[in-house]
């Protein structure tokens, strides 16, 4: 099977290094890759900004699956252009993809579906802003409805900052055209964790949960970041749960998206807050999560291409997928000044002294004068396995000490929240 992957980071590295290892594969394309990628198929350079363009160049390579990794070419409706030529893709179509390019129709979809969610005001006036948060305690949730790289959502612990936050989204234009539209949530307090789906045809398959660690800071503090590391498998989860979970939150929406006539392909994450009332949805993604997946699939025994080929041919099948009782961890090197402004381009040393059986997924990172160098925020996933979460953490924690690149940052916290 030919098979192209789109995307460039930790994600997509992942995906392709799971991708590698099946014997159904006979040749990998990534669009645009990265070096990581690199070493298991071979990256395409080509200048594909149309859509379109893409799309016929993988027609006449005879392409047999395309597989999304970022939300952004989704949202703009790349799956449409593939499957206009017959071609085979596994990314839900723009329609579809609004779950994830806009978190109020996200909210409305899951309201009338019946999904467990928090409360919300959608508004684009700063006087409707002060009117609804004069009323009530912080911390308050501010959302840009559109996407912003995964930092646009803001916490704010008292009401002056929230104002002042909103005023930058909606008037200053902080997050460009994504803050044209503010979503106002309500704060809920519980534990975070992450549950994917592979979703085609109605139906759906459940990967293993793990949970994100959204926040800079070791103690869970600082701006949210696109995610500075993962876990799996979640406690709070467990296998006899989780059927409950997937017919709680992801049966519904694919019954309301079928009756709008949208047949949706591919991966359906929800973002999950673990309250005492139950657990409610923060908000849905439409592709692998980054770095979830870095965490999920080093754990998984089933060989996944035939399963997201047959997703995206319109069908789920019905084996469910294998997994290790293992526990995996994947802690993100960040460039100094991540989620913010960063220096690229400094040389990455010490790869060559880890253990082998650490796994390094590259993320942002590109090849100069022969030397790997750092070119984006999440630099590098450094993942372990281990028989529980803290022997998987004292193996990731000890690895990522052997690395070193200038202004290197990562949380030494994770695991343990």
């Amino acid at each position: 099977m030919k098979v192209l992957l789109i995307g460039s980071g930790g994600r997509e590295h992942a995906l392709a290094w799971k991708i590698g290892q099946s014997p159904e594969l006979e040749k990998l394309y990534c669009w645009p890759g990265n070096p990581g990628t690199g070493e298991i198929g071979e990256n395409i350079k080509g200048d594909f900004k149309d859509p379109d363009k893409l799309a016929s160049w993988a027609r006449v390579q005879g392409i047999d699956l395309t597989i999304f990794g970022p939300e952004a070419p989704l949202v703009d409706g790349l799956a449409d252009s593939f499957s206009r030529r017959g071609l085979i893709a596994l990314g839900p179509g723009k329609e579809g993809a609004r779950l994830e390019g806009s978190k109020s129709w996200a909210k409305e979809v899951m309201r009338r579906a019946g999904v467990p969610t928090g409360d919300y005001l959608v508004t684009e006036s700063m006087r409707q802003v002060e009117e609804h948060l004069s009323g009530k305690d912080g911390p308050y949730v501010l959302k840009a409805d559109g996407l912003a790289a995964g930092k646009g959502v803001l916490i704010c612990e008292d009401r002056e900052t929230a104002l002042k936050e909103a005023r930058s989204i909606l008037e200053e234009k902080r997050f460009g055209a994504a803050g044209n539209k503010l979503v106002i949530e309500e704060f809920l307090q519980g534990k975070e964790a992450s549950l994917l789906a592979l979703c085609s045809g109605g139906d759906y398959l459940l990967f293993a949960p793990s949970r994100d660690h959204k926040r800079l800071k070791t103690g869970d503090e600082g701006p949210n970041t696109g995610g500075m590391g993962a876990y799996s498998p979640v406690l709070e989860i467990p296998y006899s749960k989780q059927k409950e979970l997937g017919e709680l939150i992801f049966l519904p929406i694919l019954d309301y998206l079928k009756g709008r006539g949208i047949d949706y392909r591919g991966i359906l994450y929800a973002g999950l807050m673990l309250t005492e009332q139950g657990p409610k949805v923060l908000e849905f993604n439409v592709r692998f999560g980054d770095p979830e997946t870095q965490a999920i699939l080093p754990r998984m025994e089933s060989d996944l291409l035939p399963y997201l080929y047959s997703a995206a041919r319109g069908e789920i099948r019905r084996e469910s997928l294998q997994w290790k009782e293992d526990a995996c961890l994947c802690v993100n090197l960040v460039s100094g000044g991540y989620p913010g402004s960063y220096e690229k381009g400094y040389p990455i040393k010490g790869l060559e002294r880890l253990n082998p059986e650490t796994i390094v997924f590259q993320g942002g990172t590109e090849i100069k004068d022969n030397q790997l160098v750092t070119s984006g925020g999440r630099v590098l996933g450094v993942t372990s396995l281990g028989k529980d979460l803290e022997k998987a953490r004292e193996k990731a924690y000890a690895e990522l000490e052997k690395i070193d690149f200038k202004d290197k940052y990562y949380r030494k916290d994770l695991g343990r929240l």
